[in-house]
């Protein structure tokens, strides 16, 4: 197969992707929190190719992205006035809402359940591909699963050039991480993933909301999830990641005392010097989590190498928007972190 390449900008190219998507093959698409790898969500056979081709577990649900708030009611019911007050406030956004699913979603795009993941994506030539395709389209991340997501057009084609009918490229995402994820179906709201906004943003309107316990450890492989990214050893490079904590300088004097050839050290800006002859790798600065937000997974993907053979990562902490990269970074080192304060 030959992927087409479709600037985001050309004005012929919504109707192009809406019409791929339409016939039932797979599109490379750009949103503000990372790519996806979209199809029509409401075609079981075209959701099949989206498992296919990133290698998926079954069991791990997709998001059906909409054009409009008001297209939830079309696939979604007893959806909840919290509902709508969140879409009032945060979409088009970074923001996923788990609701009860109507039969005309098919149980290969819930992985089974009775529940549907949704959000409208803060992109417009997305919304408008969605709007001329007239179906909802699921669109997991675009990386072969397990592997660190896809935020340029370049990993997409790296992942899936000669795999895929086309490719939208829409330059690097804003937000640079998935959607947060939140339950609205079991009484109280559940966070299952954080992103770009925050448990502190939803917390401002709703009032309450437990943080479930994907976020913060591993869960059984067992366990049936809700939305994706929960269950799965995800974003990771082949080498293995360790978190390490602790003060800058404690954390350096750790690394460097466990150092070895084919060894990588991914770090804040800030904190470059402290690995000078390290082989260090910066994602972002400390000092403005945004940025660290946006280049986590492009530098997760540069060490997505055979050559690396080990990761020493450090990890932002505090609430906000650090809060997802922590979250993505636990998931990459499958939790191993070390304390550097008390080696």
């Amino acid at each position: 197969m030959k992927t087409l390449y479709l600037a985001a900008d050309h004005p012929q190219t919504p109707e192009i992707a809406a019409r791929i998507i339409r016939s039932g093959d797979l599109v490379g698409i750009p949103t503000e929190t990372v790519y996806g790898l979209a199809a029509n969500g409401l075609d079981e056979a075209a959701v099949a190719k989206i498992f296919e081709a990133k290698g998926r577990p079954q069991d791990n649900p997709l998001i059906l992205h909409v054009a409009d708030a008001a297209d939830i009611e079309k696939f979604c019911h007893g959806i909840p006035d919290a509902a709508w007050v969140l879409a009032e406030k945060f979409w088009p956004g970074p923001l996923t809402m788990v609701l009860p699913a109507k039969d005309t979603v098919p149980k290969r795009t819930t992985a089974g359940l009775s529940t549907v993941a949704v959000r409208c994506p803060d992109c417009a030539v997305t919304r408008e591909i969605i709007r001329m395709a007239g179906v909802p389209i699921a669109a997991p991340s675009a990386n072969i699963s397990g592997k660190p997501s896809t935020t340029t057009a370049e990993h997409v084609r790296h992942d899936h050039d000669g795999r895929i009918a086309a490719i939208v490229d829409g330059g690097p995402c804003r937000v640079g991480v998935e959607s947060t994820i939140i339950d609205l179906t079991d009484g109280q709201p559940r966070l299952l993933r954080p992103g770009g906004i925050t448990p502190e943003q939803l917390y401002q309107v709703l009032g309450e909301l437990v943080v479930d316990k994907a976020v913060t450890a591993q869960i059984d492989k067992e366990a049936v999830v809700k939305a994706p990214g929960m269950k799965y050893k995800h974003y990771a490079p082949q080498a293995e990641v360790l978190i390490v904590a602790g003060s800058r300088e404690k954390a350096a004097s750790y690394i460097r005392r466990y150092f070895a050839p084919g060894d990588r050290v991914l770090c804040f800006e800030e904190e470059l010097p402290l690995y000078e002859g390290f082989s260090p790798l910066a994602y972002g600065k400390e000092a403005d989590v945004n940025t660290l937000s946006a280049g986590l997974f492009a530098a997760l993907r540069e060490l997505d190498d055979p050559a690396v053979r080990k990761v020493y990562a450090r990890c932002p902490e505090g609430g906000g928007v650090a809060y997802a990269v922590q979250n993505r970074l636990k998931k990459a080192a499958a939790f191993q972190i070390v304390d550097a304060e008390v080696e």
